[in-house]
């Protein structure tokens, strides 16, 4: 998440979650959760420039996530579009995107 520009805010054991805020920010926005089973789901992050979705899948493979798609243009969503895909622990696409406005 750090690429992205969040950090670690809370880290609630007792619940199994962790919140995470915008550098500076005094509060969490996005927030995980432990259950006690999961389905899969797709969750998408918009990146600020190209150089930030490099830096998510780096750390993303780096901590363990598994490769679903490397960084790159995808022309076939849609033009601009610049993603990286990790699959989590839990076989969760966790997804960063960049739209480049000189594709358009």
């Amino acid at each position: 998440m750090t690429p992205l520009g969040y950090e670690l805010g809370m880290d609630v054991a007792e619940y199994k979650a962790v919140g995470f805020k915008d550098r500076g920010s005094e509060r969490q926005d996005f927030w995980i959760g432990g259950v006690e089973k999961t389905v899969p789901v797709h969750i998408a992050f918009a990146a600020a420039d190209k150089d930030a979705v490099d830096k998510f899948y780096a750390a993303g493979i780096a901590a363990g996530g598994k490769d679903n798609g490397a960084p790159g243009y995808r022309k076939d969503y849609s033009p601009g579009y610049y993603g990286a895909f990790v699959h989590d622990f839990d076989g969760n696409n966790i997804e960063a995107v960049w739209r480049d406005p000189s594709k358009k």
